[in-house]
């Protein structure tokens, strides 16, 4: 079902894709064109049913293009992290082999240096493929592609070793939007600036398709700072944004968000990383509505809805499970029934992805009797409210005792002179491991290693305190504002 299609015929008058920039911006019909004239001209490039097609770009049109070009000619949309290392890079495209790879301008020195093993190359601005989008004949023949035929293939990687292409079919996008949509009571209404990178699930799949299918408006936004962010809300009347924490500490920390109002803006949400308080304060103080979401690339990626009214009451929560997504804990082979026990967050719906590129055994792994075991650690409270408090890999086993690295964060970012901390596990002889927190301050803080343990010491037990400390100016963080744990290590690890 070529559900973008059928949209064009329902609102083919109304603005779809807009460019942030440049202002320019192409109604729905426009943009099923688009898909229909690069699908040819894919075609002509030698591209055929299950052909992997890659992109390397900043934020752009582009996405949208050739996501639903390739489902009309049922190949495989892949695309690339561009902000890996070259070595990385030649390892998704070896691992994938596309036959057809498309790069923007800004990307041409980074692509020079990868092996593209026989891939066709085409500029985003060569001629052809302009005449193609602005004349070219449109697909006579789309194929007729079942549910189950991959659609996408977006790879992990950042904090958990080697990339792995996350396949997802018709079924599983198509049902990640409904069920946001419905979930998320999102309606034609809906404008959206999309911030996140949109090779990443969270700036693709997350809001921008969901909004599409909705019939609203996506505006791509190519960078980020405070106060263009404010300008392009307000300017384009956005009525609902995605972002990670780090985003939103920028942005709150703004004389522009200061100065505005949000007007058309009826929530934002975070997503990637655990949000500290002072972000919620920030959007209660102004009365606008603020809330985390929970997600993996393996499931849509979207799982949780949690009513504003409930956010700043539920602090740290995802909400409940979507309308279409059922939700258990495990531990072992036991589900968790208690509430506040933790366990590790597993998920059942038509949302999840279909298996991982060329690997069955990591797949079988994470996919059991179609349950996705997601590798995080989770709790439900009393009135069936979830909250992440983790990854499994991550969780601290110090003499003998279990610590949730989330946790002692939570904390250590309470104490007003901290902006962000991180807390991860460091081998030693005597405990197995010790708690080590690595701290970024607020601009103005001036704190000490043994006033944080006393500020920690009377709110947590002992064992969870951490015995080592380092101050630093900014976390390393992944494409997608993940903290990269990995990186911290070495600070504490002997010269």
């Amino acid at each position: 079902m070529d559900w973008f299609m059928k949209r064009s015929l329902q609102n083919g008058d109304r603005i779809a894709v807009q460019d942030g920039e440049s202002g320019q911006g192409w109604t729905y019909a426009e943009m099923d064109v688009r898909a229909s004239r690069i699908a040819l001209f894919l075609r002509q490039q030698g591209v055929s049913l299950g052909d992997r097609v890659g992109l390397f770009a900043p934020n752009d049109v582009a996405y949208v293009d050739l996501l639903f070009a390739c489902r009309k000619i049922g190949a495989i949309f892949v695309p690339f992290n561009w902000r890996l290392s070259v070595a990385e890079l030649n390892g998704i495209i070896t691992d994938c082999t596309p036959t057809c790879i498309f790069v923007h301008p800004a990307l041409e020195e980074t692509v020079s240096l990868l092996s593209l093993h026989g891939g066709t190359r085409v500029g985003l601005q060569d001629e052809a493929y302009q005449l193609a989008l602005a004349e070219g004949e449109s697909l006579a023949d789309p194929v007729e592609c079942h549910m189950s035929h991959a659609w996408m293939m977006i790879y992990t990687g950042g904090t958990t070793g080697k990339p792995k292409g996350v396949i997802l079919s018709y079924e599983s996008v198509l049902w990640n939007a409904v069920n946001t949509v419905i979930s998320w009571n999102l309606t034609a209404d809906e404008i959206t600036p999309t911030y996140l990178p949109m090779f990443h699930t969270g700036g693709l799949n997350a809001l921008s398709l969901p909004v599409l299918i909705a019939g609203g408006t996506v505006v791509i936004a190519k960078s980020f700072d405070a106060e263009s962010v404010v300008k392009l809300l307000n300017q384009e009347r956005c009525t609902i944004a995605l972002m990670v924490p780090t985003m939103y500490h920028m942005l709150i920390n703004s004389e522009a968000f200061e100065q505005s109002s949000f007007p058309t803006m009826h929530t934002f949400i975070s997503g990637g990383a655990p949000c500290p308080q002072a972000v919620y304060e920030a959007f209660a103080h102004k009365k606008i509505a603020f809330k985390e979401g929970y997600g993996a690339t393996e499931s849509g990626p979207n799982n949780f809805v949690i009513d504003p009214k409930d956010s700043l009451r539920k602090s740290g929560s995802v909400g409940r499970p979507m309308m279409f997504t059922e939700v258990k804990l495990m531990r072992g082979l036991v589900e968790i029934t208690e509430p506040h026990e933790v366990g590790e967050v597993v998920l059942y719906g038509k949302h999840l992805f279909q298996q991982y590129w060329k690997q069955p055994e990591a797949t079988q792994e994470v996919l059991k009797n179609g349950w996705f075991y997601t590798g995080d650690l989770g709790k439900r409270d009393e009135e069936g409210f979830y909250y992440i408090v983790g990854r499994k890999k991550d969780m601290i086993i110090t003499g003998g005792e279990n610590v949730y690295p989330q946790e002692v964060e939570k904390l250590i970012e309470s104490h007003p002179y901290v902006r962000e901390a991180a807390v991860i596990g460091v081998p030693d002889t005597k405990w197995g491991e010790v708690i080590a927190a690595v701290v970024v301050l607020q601009p103005l803080g001036e704190l000490t290693a043994e006033e944080l343990k006393a500020y920690c010491s009377c709110r947590i037990a002992k064992y969870k305190i951490p015995k080592r400390f380092r101050f630093i100016s900014e976390l390393p963080k992944t494409a997608v504002g993940k903290c990269d744990k990995k990186a911290l290590v070495a600070l504490f690890l002997p010269q």
